[in-house]
């Protein structure tokens, strides 16, 4: 009789433990199932079907209690179907609160991070690569649309975030979401957290994305991070790549000068046109370098550069007489600003008409080059007006106006 009850204690033991492991089992084809009647909710709704988010959320919250209940129990919490599963929920989790701030903090971190460690423990084996890889894909791209409206809505930091959960998406499958990436930097930026920018640039600038302006955007939020270190060691890197780009060599100017070195900003700039004098492109740059710090004599010296070694230079040509003309309306302006009887209003009106006779032969000169520039013509007019010539006026007004 011992013997007998030993005997049916043990096959009742055996079939206990196959009914606990067949139950872990059943969960993870419940969450499977569970999940299918979410996604299928989800695309009606995104195909023009009735709103039933909510519905919806029902069903995502009852498939994570199948699959949570897989991920617990040591007969299927190292499977990989079960770290897939749990991978494609709690990202989906993420998805349909994405609108319930509340929920997001509280929960949103350690969705992520399990959700994020799921896919990566499935991806791992050969019979999950490819579902995780689609399964990835489908939730960047419905995760993208709400990250746009974000954007629309000015809800920067909010879309920051967004990109962010893209850029780590990829990162599952062992890709670099560059554009995510870029994204969440600019966005960080236009919120205010310059540091979460600053990281994001720095690593866009590592694979050179958007070269050769984010080596200059990386340096730009580094530097106002306070991390001016990092942000020449970027301006090296950037530099030594692209010599004559104008956005890298402003950076490195408006460095020096913020650091108050005057004299590093200036040997900058003569370093470059050491390194290639005849480079009639880096004058060109250096000149428009000077004309955004206001540097008038120093920018026109740089274009005329440029025209010695290319008198042909359209580029040149145009900014010299933005410059000059430009410089002739602001201190007509100016002038207008002064008191009656001033005695510098005569001298700035004759300042202004010198520069505009000067901008003349320039502007006339690329206008013969690009005969169909209608804001150049318009300015050509402006200017022939106020040095009293009606006829020269008159002949680019009217060909303005014949476009």
């Amino acid at each position: 009789m011992k013997n007998k009850l030993i005997k049916i204690s043990l096959v009742a033991g055996s079939f206990l433990f196959g009914f606990q492991s067949f139950a872990q089992t059943l969960n993870e084809t419940n969450a499977a199932l569970e999940y299918r009647k979410f996604s299928e909710q989800l695309q009606s709704m995104m195909m023009g079907g009735e709103n039933k988010m909510d519905k919806a959320k029902v069903i995502l919250l009852k498939a994570k209690g199948f699959i949570d209940l897989a991920a617990e129990h040591p007969d299927t919490k190292d499977r990989a179907k079960t770290q897939f599963l749990k991978g494609e929920i709690y990202t989906a989790m993420l998805i349909a609160n994405a609108d319930d701030t509340t929920y997001i903090k509280e929960n949103g971190d350690k969705l992520l991070e399990e959700g994020l460690a799921g896919y990566k423990k499935s991806y791992t084996d050969k019979k999950y690569k490819s579902e995780v890889l689609t399964s990835i894909n489908t939730k960047k791209q419905m995760f993208s649309m709400g990250t746009e409206v974000l954007y629309k809505d000015g809800k920067f930091k909010e879309a920051s975030e967004a990109y962010d959960f893209q850029v780590k998406l990829s990162d599952v499958v062992n890709e670099i979401d560059s554009s995510s990436l870029f994204n969440a930097g600019l966005c960080a930026e236009r919120a205010g957290m310059i540091g979460v920018a600053a990281e994001r640039y720095k690593r866009c600038a590592e694979i050179g994305y958007k070269a050769p302006l984010i080596y200059a955007l990386a340096a730009n939020a580094l530097r106002k991070d306070g991390k001016k270190a990092e942000a020449k060691e970027i301006l090296a890197v950037g530099s030594k790549k692209y010599p004559n780009n104008k956005d890298i060599l402003l950076e490195m100017v408006n460095t020096d000068i913020e650091a108050g070195d005057n004299a590093a900003a200036e040997a900058s700039l003569a370093a470059a046109i050491a390194a290639d004098p005849n480079n009639k492109q880096l004058h060109l740059t250096i000149g428009t370098i000077y004309m955004e710090l206001k540097q008038d004599e120093k920018a026109e010296a740089s274009l005329n550069k440029a025209l010695e070694i290319d008198p042909n230079y359209e580029d040149a040509l145009y900014q010299l007489g933005a410059l000059l003309s430009g410089n002739a309306v602001t201190l007509k302006q100016e002038a207008s600003q002064l008191r009656q009887g001033d005695p510098n209003y005569d001298k700035m009106l004759a300042k202004a008409e010198e520069l505009n006779k000067r901008a003349v032969a320039p502007l006339e000169k690329y206008i013969e080059k690009n005969p169909k520039d209608k804001q150049v013509l318009i300015i050509l007019a402006q200017i022939y007006r106020g040095l009293k010539n009606p006829e020269k006026s008159a002949e680019y007004k009217s060909r303005a106006d014949q476009l």
